[in-house]
């Protein structure tokens, strides 16, 4: 019996153990989650409210998930003692309790739209902590990229499979729970661990100010874009189209390729390609007009998919070196709702087509000349300067995380022995034997001296 339970902690050690693929399903379960209840919140009013004003519904879950998102940033940014497991355990617990109402309920009624309200803020509130969690993984693993587009993409192929009109209630259910468990399972568990704040880079007030403002600027180009399809949509007769048909799909090809993008050779690929990809989006639109409406509607969803793939890693990589990373991780997803305010508040559809064209142009080349001044376009110089770093060529040839290459420069710089090195990065002995035996298993030595010879030899 006693070696059955030791079986059953060393298989949930392993469950809740921080690596890539756990964060994948962290991810994917809470933007699952997310999508699920956002579309829920649409049908809130249906029947009760006017109809006047039932077109702020969506307006108003957008407010409630940015008070969700910062309430968690400022929550997680001071408690840090034992109030932070009970707090992620009743949100989680009533956040499930408001799906489950908004599910099996009929929304025409005033506590549709309580629960509604209550139920965004609490999902907010929950993804700053998922999005936290993920920020701190950044810096121990180099597939944070892979994590968060196979995370999203997962997410978005089960919204579509159980879409709502489908009438497929209980197994849209069934998933929410699993979402909803695998959530509390991993968020309980214990924070990764941290180097200590002497060795982290420190992050300079541009890094973050340039972010903001190139996510910005790309997201009311996609919302302008959006509005500029809408006419080419009138102008074309597909009056009735349905934004979760098939075109909706390309978003999961997408997402993997640029989350791909946004591990490879660090994510310097990211920027240009999120620029390239929203430039052909454009042109396409703007030359052939109207005459390609379906692939006009297959390049959008591609576009804010990079879009919202390059916002994803570019916070997420920031937050990790920042002094508050549970406010700068969720930064680029409240900042998204926040261009979603600003469009409905501009009347992109009612505006006429030329002048949705134009602010399509100003927005594109307001991301240009960002990305220009932030270095984002230059993709040569950063390799150029790694390149002459032998321990940096190492880790990108073996695929070393970020922990390991700390424990990697003590290998090979100093003579210390294991005890030694263990107090001076501040992690226990049986987590430094851990690094040591990946790294051997990665470089294909099996001793000190090998790694020495492997480091001074690598170019």
């Amino acid at each position: 019996m006693d070696t059955k339970n030791e079986k059953r902690k060393k298989c949930v050690r392993v469950l809740l153990k921080n690596t890539w693929r756990a964060h994948t399903l962290l991810f994917a379960a809470f933007m699952f989650v997310q999508l699920v209840i956002l579309r829920l919140a649409n049908q809130a009013g249906r029947g009760f409210l006017p109809p006047a004003q039932q077109e702020y519904v969506y307006l108003f879950a957008q407010v409630a998930a940015i008070v969700g998102f910062l309430g968690s940033a400022l929550f997680f940014s001071e408690k840090r003692g034992g109030a932070v497991k009970p707090v992620t355990a009743a949100a989680l617990a009533l956040c499930l309790t408001g799906a489950a109402v908004m599910l099996f309920c009929p929304p025409s009624s005033l506590l549709y739209l309580i629960v509604t309200a209550v139920s965004v803020v609490l999902t907010g509130f929950l993804g700053g902590r998922v999005y936290e969690r993920l920020a701190l993984s950044a810096g121990n693993s180099n597939r944070l990229g892979i994590s968060v587009g196979a995370g999203y993409a997962l997410a978005v192929v089960l919204q579509y499979v159980l879409q709502l009109q489908w009438t497929v209630t209980p197994a849209i259910a069934v998933f929410l729970l699993l979402s909803f468990a695998w959530m509390a399972l991993l968020l309980q568990g214990s924070r990764p661990e941290q180097p200590p704040a002497a060795e982290k880079k420190p992050l300079p007030l541009s890094a973050p100010v340039f972010g903001a403002g190139i996510t910005i600027a790309l997201l009311l180009f996609t919302s302008f874009y959006n509005g500029y399809i809408h006419h080419l949509q009138v102008a074309s007769g597909y009056t009735d189209y349905n934004v979760y048909s098939l075109p909706r799909l390309l978003m999961v090809p997408t997402v993997l390729l640029f989350g791909w993008l946004g591990d490879s050779r660090g994510g310097r690929l990211l920027p240009v390609c999120t620029l390239c990809v929203a430039a052909v989006a454009f042109l396409n639109t703007a030359l052939l007009g109207s005459e390609t409406y379906l692939l006009n509607m297959c390049l959008y969803y591609v576009a804010i998919t990079a879009v919202i793939a390059f916002y994803h890693l570019t916070f997420l990589r920031l937050a990790a070196n920042a002094k508050r990373p549970a406010l700068w991780a969720c930064m680029g997803r409240m900042l998204d709702s926040a261009v979603v305010i600003i469009s409905f508040g501009l009347h992109l559809s009612s505006q006429p087509q030329v002048v949705v064209l134009l602010i399509n142009i100003a927005a594109l080349a307001a991301v240009i000349v960002l990305m220009a001044f932030s270095g984002a376009l230059n993709v040569s110089a950063p390799a150029a300067e790694e390149a002459a770093d032998p321990f940096a060529a190492v880790q990108e040839s073996c695929g070393i995380t970020p922990s390991e290459l700390r424990v990697l420069r003590e290998l090979v710089l100093t003579d210390d022995k294991q005890e030694v090195i263990a107090r001076r990065l501040q992690i226990s002995v049986s987590t430094l034997r851990h690094h040591i035996t990946s790294i051997y298993k990665k470089t294909g030595v099996q001793t000190r001296a090998a790694l020495c010879k492997l480091t001074h030899t690598a170019r």
